[in-house]
């Protein structure tokens, strides 16, 4: 019997925990942590959700991208948010619906997203100068957290939600999908998009796909598994999961529903997690004198 009490706790940290293989040689000696219980790979020792966001807003979206820098204004990231938009055209009916974008970043899916089809586009933004280029593009927005939003905004429901690469850079993903949940109607969809990096095969050298910040800017790193347990936990049925393992991204749409289905639960086990990072740092080693620019 899987118990949702202990993976719960994984997500906050609280759970017991060991350290990836090798994670601290990139990390100027701070932990990365494989839970126990559930095989959960995250940052235990993390700032809260307003201290990492205030981060992002003031420190990593600028106008370029690289290790150290973010902006969705290059043909990679431009790539994966039209990869998100055709699977979600080609899975729902989007048409005259409200969707919200949690973490909308500079407006670029939203932005997309009108010029596809008509719908009612909205977006949940902590940064005021990414939420002036949605207003700049005639989008609808919030300025704050998720969590701001929910407090100030608990009757408002959208047709669909959609969080993109957004829940490994957050502090608490548990809460995030917790108040997103609550944002969303009764037979509403979410649609969680990530990097398809743990237990498939080797899509970068470990040595890059660390980086250079601070881990706990990049807190969460899921598998199939433990980003469905998210949804599941909060009353999200998974209808649809891509192809992550030879795909750059993995793509869940779940329905919401009015309970937790503990079938859908599914653990990693953590020896395994444990020798992927082992044998992902020896492959790494054939690359660690490449320079990629």
């Amino acid at each position: 019997m899987i118990n949702k009490k202990k993976i719960i706790n994984d997500f906050y940290g609280k759970g017991k925990h060991d350290v990836v293989p090798y994670s601290k040689k990139f990390t100027s000696g701070k932990e990365v942590n494989i839970a126990k219980y559930s095989g959960l790979v995250s940052v235990i020792k993390r700032r809260s959700s307003s201290e990492i966001a205030d981060d992002w807003s003031k420190n990593i979206f600028g106008n370029s991208f690289s290790e150290t820098k973010y902006t969705a204004k290059i043909p990679a990231v431009i790539a994966r948010h039209t990869y998100v938009l055709e699977t979600i055209l080609s899975k729902l009916n989007l048409l005259n619906k409200e969707v919200c974008d949690f973490g909308a970043g500079e407006g670029d899916f939203l932005t997309m997203l009108k010029k596809k089809i008509n719908c009612k586009g909205f977006g949940i933004e902590p940064s005021k100068k990414n939420c002036a280029l949605l207003t700049k593009n005639k989008i609808k927005n919030f300025n704050g957290t998720i969590e701001e939003f929910y407090l100030l905004n608990k009757k408002k429901k959208f047709d669909v939600g959609t969080i993109m690469w957004t829940l490994c850079n957050t502090s608490n993903c548990f809460e995030i999908v917790s108040n997103a949940s609550n944002l969303i109607k009764k037979n509403g969809y979410i649609v969680v998009a990530e990097s398809s990096r743990i237990l498939v095969p080797f899509k970068k050298p470990l040595q890059m796909y660390f980086g250079k910040n601070n881990p706990d800017l990049h807190p969460f790193h899921f598998t199939k598994n433990s980003l469905s347990n998210l949804l599941v936990l909060n009353k999200f049925r998974p209808v649809f999961i891509n192809r992550y393992i030879d795909s750059d991204y993995l793509l869940i749409i779940a329905k919401k529903i009015d309970r937790i289905e503990e079938k859908n639960l599914k653990l990693d086990k953590a020896k395994d997690i444990k020798e992927f990072f082992k044998r992902w740092f020896k492959e790494s080693q054939n690359y660690k004198k490449e320079v990629v620019k």
